[in-house]
């Protein structure tokens, strides 16, 4: 009995295996169908990102940023105020190519190169975003053969660096310069181009601010008497320009332990760079007996001694400093150099400094770089830092809680009745011929309070009515919409009325 129970058991177990091996085979099978399923939707998903049905988190590259038209109308009105400027100076604006061949800019930074955007090679040609407007500057000139001109230009550079936007630091930004090219006698042009920083920064009422100055031949001499050897000057000036931002002991401790001076080297330097005044330290530091060993040094203190004299006769002298920790760490400086810094702070954050809102100085040999025969072109010139200017008004806006105008409209053309879109429209081109800004509604029909409403919110200075009754009188309604005053003037003489109300209104500075 036993044995025929087994033998059951076995004959019953073979019969299954057959049905146990077709279930897995058939397991095998459906994973493989997964798996190719899977494929052809992971490859659809593909198919789908590529024709930009993709989800993603919508935001600007870093270190740039989108303009509201509130932001834009500030940016306006402070680029119209500094072109102003450069105008009652004489100059005339150029333009050159956001990039340019990569040779171009190289070598021309110092350790700043580093900062440049590359871009992929393009047929060739080895091309980088501009990241000043100096350099291309240059370039210019030399390849124009321009041996004379005063020019400024406005226009986006771009620097692969760590973006701050607390303080109107980005990787895209606008750079305003304003550039002297030319022979001259020393130090006249040079003193300008501080005035110029001068009046922009007064008309845009950034005070208090101060205008440092320094001479790169000082630089290099103070260096040289301190023992610093010829190759280094350029890496300890980029160290020495960030005492703006370093305590000296930071400062000190680059300098011994990254650029291998000895301690008893940068203690010398120390000693000066800590230095600021006026015409007092000049005379100082031309009886050092020290430093008048370079001639380097004696020329750079003779050159910022004429400079001051020159800032006294042009009313800038109240917000010059000479100061021995200006370096500007650029390769290309040969001369004067100058930077305008913000007292106090930033009114959108009091515990955020702004600092340095212009600089610039004498570059001679820039252009010689570019020329087959190494002509050079004295040039001097002033980069002012909108950007930073840019945040510090925009803080004062918002603290102030003033309301900016993002249009320039000066007429609204209304309507008191239904279907009278046809003549807001005559009334409209009457007015825009006789070059009012002028502006309506795209309704047929307007609630005339959602019209004046529109008014008030837009700060447009005045609205002009029109119903039924007054088209047959030919007659309109002048609303002042300040006051909400209204007025029933001839069709005849209302644009000279409407250009004697806006006088006024500008008059008393209410628009």
């Amino acid at each position: 009995m036993t044995i025929r129970l087994l033998f059951c058991f076995a004959r019953s177990a073979s019969l299954c295996r057959p049905n146990f091996q077709k279930f897995k085979f058939r397991n095998i099978c459906s994973q493989v169908q997964v798996q190719e399923e899977v494929a052809k939707l992971l490859e659809l998903k593909s198919q789908i990102n590529e024709t930009g049905n993709q989800k993603f988190t919508l935001k600007t590259p870093k270190g740039t940023r989108d303009f509201s038209p509130h932001q834009m109308a500030v940016r306006s009105s402070v680029l119209n105020k500094i072109i102003s400027v450069f105008k009652k100076h004489g100059a005339e604006t150029i333009d050159t190519p956001v990039f340019e061949l990569k040779e171009v800019l190289t070598g021309k930074y110092g350790e700043d190169s580093k900062l440049i955007y590359d871009l992929k090679d393009q047929g060739g040609e080895i091309l980088s975003l501009r990241y000043d407007l100096t350099v291309p500057f240059a370039r210019y000139l030399a390849m124009n053969k321009i041996s004379n001109i005063k020019r400024y230009h406005i226009a986006k550079v771009y620097r692969r660096d760590n973006p701050s936007i607390a303080r109107g630091r980005y990787r895209e930004f606008y750079q305003c310069d304003f550039d002297i090219a030319g022979l001259y006698d020393p130090m006249i042009p040079d003193a300008e181009c501080i005035r110029i920083v001068y009046e922009i920064l007064n008309t845009l009422d950034l005070k208090p601010f101060v205008i440092k100055i320094n001479h790169r031949s000082l630089l290099d001499g103070m260096l040289e008497t301190c023992g610093v050897p010829a190759d280094k000057f350029r890496s300890i000036c980029s160290a020495i320009d960030k005492l703006d931002k370093s305590p000296w002991q930071d400062v000190k401790k680059e300098m011994i332990e990254e650029k291998d001076l000895t301690e008893e080297i940068a203690d010398k330097i120390g000693q000066y760079v800590q230095l600021n005044g006026g015409r007092q330290l000049v005379d100082e530091l031309l009886q050092n007996q020290n430093l008048i060993k370079s001639k380097s040094a004696v020329e750079g203190l003779e050159s910022v001694k004429l400079l001051l004299d020159y800032c006294e006769l042009f009313g800038t002298l109240d917000a010059v400093s000479f100061d021995l920790s200006l370096a500007r760490g650029l390769d290309y400086y040969t001369g004067i150099i100058y930077e305008a810094v913000l007292m106090g702070k930033d009114t959108s954050d009091s515990d955020i400094s702004v600092g340095s809102v212009a600089g610039g100085g004498r570059y001679d040999n820039l252009v010689g770089m570019f020329d087959s025969k190494n002509k050079n072109v004295p040039c001097v010139g002033v980069s002012i830092g909108v950007e930073r200017i840019f945040a510090v008004l925009e803080g004062k806006l918002v603290a102030s809680n003033k309301k900016i105008r993002t249009t320039e409209v000066e007429v609204f053309v209304a309507t008191a009745q239904k279907n009278l879109v046809n003549e807001r429209m005559k009334l409209c081109k009457e007015l825009w011929d006789n070059n009012f800004k002028v502006e309506y509604s795209y309704k047929k029909s307007p609630k005339l309070l959602v019209q004046l409403q529109h008014c008030e919110e837009y700060d447009i200075p005045l609205a002009v009515i029109l119903g039924e009754s007054e088209i047959q009188r030919g007659v309109v309604k002048l609303r002042e919409v300040s006051t909400r005053a209204e007025v029933e003037i001839s069709r005849s003489e209302l644009a000279d009325e409407i250009r004697k109300r806006l006088q006024g209104i500008q008059l008393n500075g209410t628009s």
